[in-house]
């Protein structure tokens, strides 16, 4: 007996092992549990985080610009879609789905579609379904557009889906009225851009395209799967430069989503988009307006040509326009083909006021008078040749374009109101063509003036030998100082240049930087002094005047133009420029004038540019480039008037 007890209770070494296997895994299965379930924790909570959150951008709305007297120029307008929640549809798509399977199980199997296009099938007949209740409010026949659907489900799903985009007014109204609350179908209102003058100042202002990739600063799940709603970014002009203060801070929400990707409850976290910055401009749209109102041919086509005006004391711009040009608002929401087409035939692409660089013609003569009387060889009283209609220069004859063939000994006064190009190819010779070019580099002429603007050209030339010998490959003839004097040859400028110049001029300094920006206490400008003195100054001012009165400028004196008790300072000006028409190489004219107003004391200089239409065509200032710096004129001391009219506010304080 005690043998077998003894054999009973003698440890076994088999079974021994075996325990001791089970109790390592047990170890091991409870080390991997604790390992997972607390030391990856963290990670397990990302991955969940990751697959379950989504994250949408909204981008915010755009700031407006706004004219120097805070009238909108570009806005923001409200835009009205109907957009289908599909979230709302996850069994109504099933449902269909089912409903649909079991209509083709009845055909063979060859012959019934695959799940994948069941599905399809489905949602389209859902979101139709849908649509025909908004069809039947509108009065519409819209269809879904199937493959567009579906790949907004497939990769946009969080986003509501646009049925109609777009809508009148009337339209959304009645909409309100008739969908209810609680439907998938809601009435989505954003915001696009809205041009109140439509193509007024349509190159400065600028238009915008679609930016499909809007960023939200400083909110969280940066990792997160993100679908961005589509916003809008500049393309050119202000909309372009000033885009970053224009954009606004985008909003953004996290979702929380089911398997399939649908949301499935109110974001978890949520910030509201915010407008941007406003711009206040310094363009005055009623100037704006009236002067290309008058920039148009006799059967109210946009002539090719630029106007700017400036204010004198300040150098900001009043007006900046370009033709042709084009209506801003058909690229809202966006541009189509054929109407770019449209604009790529007109020329309107092209920003003429800044970045056309033209022979400046007679108006060039101001800049000839200034750098001759500087020279000390051409004073003001005393004629330096007799102008019998023509003069041989070098192997060539030149001719008196201005006139009437014949305007004798004349002194500088006379010859600038005359603009008489025998005088100034002698006053051209006396100053020397370094003489010329020296002063028109005083006045900035051959720099970009530096707009807060995209896209002004650098192509301005101020000529002089070594120029020449580099570019032309060729020696400098008495011919071209000849062409400089009278603002021919070689010489480019852009009307932002003349304006400029004719501003500086206006308050007898050398240059002046023009500003698009308004600023409501801005000071007056300074640079260095024109260096004339008093006496070369009258003459100067009594030519430019002259012009107006007896001269090539003399249709501001006319009743229809003649401003009252203004005295006006212009120089008319006509210059050739080669270019390629219907196939043949020819000249077409440029009307040029440049004036400064009032007399006695300047506050606003403008420069005008009106291209010829026909090859040979005789094209003058002082018929097509005056009277559209007559309408900003007129525009300007019209407002003027009436602000000195109009009733002063007295602050009555009770007592």
């Amino acid at each position: 007996m005690s043998r077998l007890i003894e054999s009973r209770t003698h440890r076994n070494p088999r079974l021994m092992l075996f325990h001791g296997a089970i109790v390592a895994l047990v170890v091991v299965l409870a080390s991997g549990l604790a390992y997972r379930q607390l030391l990856k924790t963290g990670l397990y909570t990302e991955r969940e985080r990751l697959q379950n959150l989504r994250r949408v951008v909204s981008p915010g709305p755009r700031g407006n610009i706004y004219d120097r007297e805070g009238r909108l120029l570009v806005a923001n307008r409200p835009r009205f879609s109907v957009v289908l929640d599909l979230a709302e549809l996850r069994s109504e798509f099933r449902s269909e789905y089912k409903s649909i399977k079991r209509n083709y199980d009845a055909l063979p199997k060859d012959e019934r579609p695959n799940a994948d296009q069941m599905e399809r099938i489905a949602r389209s007949t859902v979101a139709q379904r849908y649509l025909d209740q908004v069809n039947l409010i509108l009065k519409r026949n819209e269809k879904i557009r199937s493959t567009e659907l579906n790949r907004h489900i497939n990769q946009t799903l969080l986003l509501p889906y646009v049925l109609l985009d777009d809508l009148a007014p009337e339209e959304y109204a009645r909409l309100i009225e008739r969908l209810p609350v609680t439907s998938p179908l809601q009435v989505y209102t954003s915001s696009t851009r809205h041009y109140p003058y439509n193509s007024a100042a349509a190159h400065t202002l600028g238009y915008v395209g679609i930016n499909s990739d809007p960023e939200v600063e400083d909110f969280p799940g940066e990792d997160l799967l993100t679908f961005k709603m589509k916003g809008n970014t500049g393309r050119t002009g202000l909309e372009k430069l000033y885009d970053l203060d224009l954009q606004g801070e985008a909003g953004g929400a996290i979702y929380r989503v089911d398997p399939a990707g649908y949301k499935v409850d109110l974001p978890v976290e949520k910030r509201l988009p915010v407008q941007g910055h406003n711009i206040t401009t310094s363009l005055d749209i009623d100037l704006q307006q009236a002067a290309e109102a008058r920039m148009k041919d006799a059967e109210g086509n946009d002539r090719t040509g630029a106007a700017v005006a400036l204010d004198v004391r300040t150098g900001e711009v009043l007006v900046l326009s370009s033709k042709p040009d084009y209506d801003l608002n058909s690229f809202v929401p966006h541009l189509t083909t054929a109407e770019a087409e449209k604009i790529a035939e007109d020329g309107a692409w092209f920003n003429q006021a800044i970045a056309g660089a033209y022979p400046p013609g007679s108006t060039f003569k101001i800049l000839t008078s200034i750098a001759a009387m500087r020279s000390g060889r051409v004073t003001p009283d005393q004629p330096i040749t007799d102008c019998d209609g023509a003069v041989m220069i070098g192997n060539k004859r030149f001719v008196c374009e201005n006139g009437e063939g014949h305007h004798g000994e004349i002194h500088l006064a006379q010859a600038i109101a005359h603009s008489c190009d025998i005088f100034f190819y002698e006053a051209g010779r006396l100053a020397t063509v370094d003489g010329l070019a020296a002063e028109a580099k005083r006045f900035h002429l051959d720099q970009r003036t530096g707009i807060e603007l995209p896209g002004e050209t650098g192509r301005m030339v101020i000529p002089d030998p070594a120029w020449k010998e580099k570019t032309q490959k060729e020696r400098w003839y008495p011919g071209d100082l000849a062409n400089m004097s009278i603002g021919q040859g070689y010489v480019l400028v852009t009307p932002l240049d003349m304006a400029c110049f004719a501003a500086s001029v206006a308050r007898n300094e050398l240059f002046t930087k023009p500003t698009i920006l308004h600023h409501p206490n801005a000071p007056t400008q300074h640079a260095p002094p024109i260096g004339l003195t008093p006496a070369q100054r009258t003459t100067l001012l009594e030519g430019m005047e002259g012009a107006t009165i007896y001269g090539t400028a003399k249709f501001f004196s006319t009743p229809n133009m003649k401003i009252p008790g203004v005295r006006i300072a212009a120089k008319t000006g006509t210059a050739q420029k080669r270019v390629v028409k219907d196939g043949q190489l020819g000249t077409i004219n440029c009307a040029w004038l440049i004036c400064f107003a009032p007399l006695e004391n300047p506050e606003i200089a403008v420069a005008v540019m009106v291209e010829g239409e026909n090859l040979g065509e005789t094209f003058g200032g002082g018929t097509y480039a005056l009277p559209v710096a007559d309408a900003i004129l007129k525009k300007y001391f019209e407002k003027k008037a009436a602000a000195a009219n109009a009733p002063k506010l007295v602050n009555v304080t009770a007592k």
